[in-house]
């Protein structure tokens, strides 16, 4: 790996950890603010549909400017303006400001979000080895990081506001100084890594011109953009329901033991903590992992995983086996959204970004969905009972994992089955 090139790779863990900690810190800032503006937890649960829907419509935009622009330039300024609206939501003292200081905020990290992860994918396809699960887990990190400063601004008596602006700050300066290490041109740099399926149709397209069959080249040029895009809402499909699943544990979890198994709240707590430790390591392990038995594996085992780790949390009456449950199902789902976010981006690297933002956005709308579904199910059943649809969900990813197929995964199923029939 040449110099330029891991400056890139070093700066893309950077971003991905600055987008986590400036999430971070607005959750670990939530209960104060909510105090402060005097609404209720159904109001604050409206509200941040309104930071999901800007963060949807942010991720729309975010993705067609990273392919005009370059994700050079379309990276900091997103993390420049991610980390400038970090003190809006810290600033209301009523529900209306504080609704559209979301939105706002929402807008910018769902920006962030989608160039960040186009640019990830161009490292990748640079690299010429798996490394968006690493990418993912540095996100992970940011949140730990911003949930240790919360709690000692916090000690201090620090207003939300203060330390929310001092965090913004910091992001603005790592913004603007890990700028220049990015790819110049992102496009053309992962386009030249390996041969494209877009390259490759484009020369077959001169050489039908000069057989002159271009009338046949152009129909087959249309096919295969209709099937690339029919593959990438497939894959938008499967990060919704993964990503469904990620949202039910972030909230249902600790209610979980508490309201359904009896532990206290303090030991409760650990089930959140336990879920985001094994996805955290599941994903440091993936790329590897991917290296040795391809995205598709991952994707069909980690949600095979994950069904039997939520099926044994919905089932058990025993505290230990539900900490065990909630650890395979972080564990399985770990890798599962690298990869399909990865697939996406490489499907068709001149168009990278507008297909993560389709990926990413619909399976952000998975994460928001998925704990008001569980509470809306608990209206007719008991909670532990929900997590049939999550166990479903799982199940349907882990089948459907076939879209992440690769030429690399038929050579080496081959291989595999010469082997064993000697």
């Amino acid at each position: 790996m040449n110099a330029p090139l891991r400056a890139a790779r070093v700066a893309t863990f950077v971003y991905f950890s600055l987008c986590g900690t400036l999430m971070g810190t607005w959750v670990v800032n939530i209960p104060a603010i909510e105090e402060r503006v005097g609404i209720s937890h159904a109001t604050l649960g409206g509200l941040l549909v309104l930071l999901g829907l800007g963060a949807f419509v942010g991720m729309q935009v975010a993705g067609r400017l990273t392919d005009s622009l370059g994700a050079r330039v379309v990276v900091p300024a997103t993390g420049v303006l991610c980390s400038a609206a970090l003190v809006l939501p810290g600033l209301p003292h009523d529900p209306w400001t504080l609704a559209g200081a979301l939105m706002v905020f929402g807008f910018c990290n769902g920006c962030l979000d989608v160039s960040m992860n186009a640019h990830a994918v161009h490292v990748e396809k640079a690299c010429g080895r798996p490394v968006m699960s690493a990418f993912h887990a540095t996100f992970s990190v940011g949140g730990v990081l911003a949930a240790l400063v919360g709690a000692a601004t916090a000690g201090a008596g620090q207003s939300p506001a203060v330390g929310m602006a001092a965090m913004g700050a910091l992001g603005i300066m790592v913004a603007l100084v890990s700028a220049r290490a990015l790819l110049p041109a992102a496009p053309t740099v992962a386009a030249s890594a390996v041969a494209t399926p877009t390259v490759e149709a484009a020369s077959s397209a001169g050489e039908a011109a000069s057989t002159g069959k271009t009338g046949k080249t152009g129909q087959a040029s249309a096919a295969a953009r209709r099937g690339t895009s029919g593959r990438i809402w497939v894959l938008a499909s499967l990060a919704l329901m993964v990503m469904l699943c990620e949202g039910a544990a972030n909230d249902w979890s600790a209610l979980h033991l508490k309201d359904v198994l009896g532990a206290p709240a303090s030991t409760a707590a650990f089930a959140y903590g336990t879920f985001a430790a094994t996805m955290t390591i599941g994903r440091l392990l993936a790329d590897r992992l991917v290296a040795r038995f391809g995205s598709m594996a991952i994707l069909r085992y980690g949600a095979a995983t994950a069904a039997v780790g939520i099926a044994i949390v919905t089932v058990s009456p025993w505290m230990w086996a539900a900490f065990a449950g909630w650890a395979l199902f972080g564990l399985g789902l770990s890798g599962c959204v690298p990869q399909l976010f990865s697939a996406a981006g490489h499907a068709d690297p001149a168009a990278a970004g507008a297909n993560v933002s389709r990926v990413a956005g619909l399976g952000y709308v998975g994460m928001l969905a998925g704990p008001a579904v569980i509470g809306w199910l608990t209206h007719f059943t008991a909670l532990n009972h929900t997590f049939v649809l999550l166990i479903l969900l799982c199940a349907i990813t882990a089948v459907a994992a076939g879209v992440l197929r690769t030429d690399s995964d038929r050579t080496r199923r081959t291989r595999e089955l010469a082997h064993g029939s000697r």
